[in-house]
């Protein structure tokens, strides 16, 4: 009895320890080449939260990545039409940091052409130039940094497409987030984004 007693203790530890382990939230962006996993900010909370909240409401689903420009970046969510963001649920303030970059990888946040540079809530993309596009730094809000699924990111971004950047097979997106631990991030390659923990 003494043993089933002890037992009982150690797993109740055990499951206390997990229920109040710290958890990270991330993205994902699901394609048929697979899935590029990043990092959200806390330095932009407005377009990490909105990121968020949309990711849960399943909002992009419909939706493809419309833009792809090999070198420059792979874009998708709301449609960019002529009038610009008509369609965006909102507009979000810019939250440019000078320690975030668009860098490969990068993902942020797309928008018309507003003197406030308020991004668009529906549009995002991914920076595909390995030297990074500089000349958005401070224009354009980056709220995210792929850490794996770099390939995928290729792929996407060497696909055919037509005089308006369209690729010529669509490219549908699943968009997620996922919480997960320090172990689990490691684990998935997330590491270097825990630095300060």
């Amino acid at each position: 009895m003494k043993k089933i007693f002890l037992l009982l203790c150690i797993l109740a530890m055990f499951s206390c320890k997990t229920l109040n382990q710290k958890t990270y939230e991330i993205g994902y962006v699901e394609t048929s080449f697979g899935k590029m996993y990043f990092w959200l900010y806390d330095e932009t909370p407005l377009h990490k939260a909105s990121f968020i909240e949309l990711a849960k409401q399943h909002y992009w689903d419909p939706f493809s990545f419309n833009r792809v420009i090999k070198n420059f970046v792979v874009q998708g969510g709301c449609p960019d039409t002529p009038e610009g963001f008509s369609n965006s649920p909102y507009l979000i303030e810019p939250e440019f940091s000078p320690q975030i970059k668009h860098i490969y990888g990068a993902v942020g946040m797309g928008r018309d052409d507003n003197p406030k540079k308020m991004s668009a809530g529906c549009q995002f993309y991914i920076v595909h130039d390995v030297l990074g596009i500089a000349r958005l730094d401070q224009n354009y809000t980056v709220f995210g940094q792929v850490f794996k699924g770099l390939d995928v990111l290729d792929k996407t971004a060497r696909l055919p497409t037509d005089s308006l950047d369209a690729p010529l097979d669509r490219v549908s997106i699943k968009v997620r987030t996922l919480k997960l631990t320090k172990e689990e991030l490691t684990a998935l390659g997330g590491s270097s984004f825990l630095k300060n923990e």
